[in-house]
């Protein structure tokens, strides 16, 4: 493709784009806020995103190609006054994050249902047939954990415990709040960190906390501590679990854009695939303190019978599934209408 038919098949986008930046930009000091909405009178953000998007790609192509350097100068200010006016917004009050929460983190989860699907797999298929071997065998934990530690699981989830799960270092319901949130999001890190190993480090990280989880699920219940165990895991599990998988999701994302960039840089390809994430971090961090709230002073606790816990723990995964399944359909602001 010749520059000039380069620039003629998409310099209708760049016009509007362009046109739109000013529009932003010339509001003067009562200018209203970016909205998601096309038939807002004010500047449609999700409009903004799309063709800012758009404009990357078309300065990835010119680069690439070694085009003019007017073509590459003229996509470089739009991407550039675009990306300020994206970033440049600061709303981190109230109605943001509640309209992180209502929208951007269900809308950003099902827009990498791909990679959902495939980290939940890798995760889960380990712990069932780990969990299964291990309570046909029980001696096999020994495989992943020293005999001391398997002891310490079983004085953990014994019915006898004081506080049911509770580590011996800690003494406190707080101290085992702080040591779940340090333990879940070590985890989650290790999950998406792993993408940068061209999803490697992800994969493994997903099936070894899996075949972990099975491998001690599985010995606790051969040992006869299933009624102990599960209650305690069933509730957190909805938000702790579901966590990880996400985290271990957008550690595939990043992966494969490294993998496979397309038409965009591998450097390029990179930057899009974490702002894609970020959204999702974030929700991810917001469910691994609720998972350590639940887990510390729910879960543990001997006076909550486990018919309770069970159906608290059902109420928890209907909202947690519900919530990403259908809330903030057709109002992602930036995402595609799923």
């Amino acid at each position: 493709m010749t520059p000039l038919h380069f620039e003629a098949l998409h310099q209708d986008e760049w016009a509007e784009l362009e046109d739109l930046l000013n529009r932003a930009a010339g509001r003067g000091v009562n200018k209203p806020a970016l909205t998601g909405d096309p038939q807002s009178s004010t500047v449609d953000g999700a409009r903004v995103a799309a063709l800012y998007r758009r404009a990357c790609e078309h300065l990835a192509l010119a680069r690439a190609r070694a085009y003019p350097a007017y073509i590459i100068d003229r996509l470089e200010r739009l991407t550039s006054n675009a990306h300020q006016l994206i970033y440049s917004r600061r709303e981190f009050g109230l109605e943001r994050l509640k309209e992180m929460a209502a929208v951007d983190f269900p809308c950003a989860v099902r827009k990498q249902l791909p990679y959902v699907w495939v980290a939940t797999a890798v995760f889960v298929l380990p712990t069932i047939i780990i969990g299964l071997l291990v309570y046909a065998r029980p001696e096999l934990i020994l495989s992943l954990v020293s005999a001391e530690t398997a002891s310490q699981f079983e004085q953990m989830y014994s019915p006898k415990a004081d506080s049911i799960g509770r580590v011996r270092e800690a003494s406190t319901d707080w101290m085992m709040f702080g040591f779940y949130i340090r333990n879940n999001v070590g985890v989650a890190f290790q999950c998406f960190a792993g993408g940068l190993l061209a999803g490697l480090g992800t994969l493994f990280f997903l099936a070894y906390n899996g075949a972990y989880a099975g491998a001690i699920a599985g010995y606790l219940t051969a040992r006869g501590l299933s009624s102990t165990f599960y209650s305690f895991v069933a509730t957190h599990s909805a938000f702790e679990l579901t966590a990880i998988v996400l985290s271990g999701a957008a550690g595939l994302r990043i992966g494969h854009s490294w993998l496979a960039p397309g038409r965009r840089t591998r450097q390029h390809a990179l930057v899009v695939a974490c702002q894609e994430c970020t959204v999702i971090l974030y929700g991810i961090t917001v469910m691994l303190i609720i998972a350590a709230m639940f887990e510390a002073f729910w879960s543990s606790a001997h006076w909550l019978p486990p018919p309770v816990k069970y159906a608290s723990a059902a109420i928890c995964w209907i909202a947690v599934i519900g919530y990403f399944v259908s809330q903030g359909r057709g109002q992602g602001r930036g995402h595609r209408a799923d």
